[in-house]
């Protein structure tokens, strides 16, 4: 009585794609995958998002000519 037999996820697939349509669908599908092969790429870097946005914040700080580097300034 818990489990679902093939019978009942074909009725429930109809009714998705009636509700949905094919075009939606597809549309799912197709992001889902870029979000997946996004992923896969990014743990193949070894880098998150974060370290790289760290990484974008550094550089562009490093190419202002308005910030000052605590770290290299010595007490005088």
């Amino acid at each position: 009585m818990g489990s679902f037999s093939i019978w009942h996820w074909l009725i429930v697939l109809v009714i998705v794609v009636l509700v949905f349509g094919t075009k939606k669908l597809k549309n799912v599908g197709t992001d889902l995958g870029a979000a997946v092969k996004g992923f896969k790429d990014g743990m193949r870097d070894g880098t998150t998002s974060a370290d790289a946005a760290q990484q974008q914040v550094t550089n562009a700080t490093r190419n202002d000519a308005n910030t000052v580097d605590v770290d290299t300034k010595t007490k005088s």
